[in-house]
């Protein structure tokens, strides 16, 4: 496993995080198309912010061998980044209007 298929699971992961919050919680849902995108950026920003702290993809793969307990933490941020991503827009177009 490469580090760009590590990044497109975690993508993968926060798009379904976000979907899955838009169905279960349904005052924060922004449509199909709006949750997908919202877990798409959710995801990157949480990654790309948080990964500093030793979960990024380089350093799953850092020795050749997936590091699979970084990549349980990476999957985990991926989703919840999701998840808060479709809240935090949601609430941001409520204040907005």
């Amino acid at each position: 496993m490469t580090q760009t298929l590590i990044s497109l699971i975690s993508i993968i992961i926060g798009i379904i995080g976000a979907n899955l919050a838009g169905l279960i919680l349904k005052k924060y849902t922004l449509g199909i198309i709006g949750n997908t995108i919202a877990g798409v950026f959710g995801s990157i920003l949480f990654i790309k912010s948080f990964g500093r702290l030793g979960f990024d993809p380089n350093a799953i793969m850092k020795l050749g061998n997936i590091n699979l307990y970084l990549f349980i933490i990476n999957i985990v941020v991926s989703f919840f980044g999701g998840v808060i991503a479709v809240i935090l827009i949601q609430k941001f177009k409520k204040v907005m209007s």
